[in-house]
């Protein structure tokens, strides 16, 4: 059976002109990949990145989904229901 995304409707935010991880600029880090989080728009690093503030986000602040920053990627994807939206 398919996992359905039961929270489309916290969707708020489609784009941002942020390409940096506010949290890894202001420790003086870096990171893998960006992930945008379309509740509020606040711009976090992936899982891949040793700070992972994009979940860190999501687990704080109860916003679901995330949508990858990536040229070229289009996917976005729900903490809470863990499947691609």
């Amino acid at each position: 059976m398919a996992v359905v995304c039961e929270h489309l409707d916290q969707i708020q935010v489609m784009a941002t002109d942020d390409l940096a991880c506010g949290e890894c600029v202001s420790m003086g880090d870096t990171w893998v990949h960006l992930r945008l989080c379309l509740t509020c728009g606040q711009v976090g690093c992936c899982d891949s990145s040793k700070n992972r503030h994009a979940s860190k986000h999501a687990a704080q602040s109860g916003h679901p989904i995330v949508g990858s920053l990536e040229p070229g990627e289009a996917w976005q994807w729900c903490y809470v229901d863990e499947c691609v939206v």
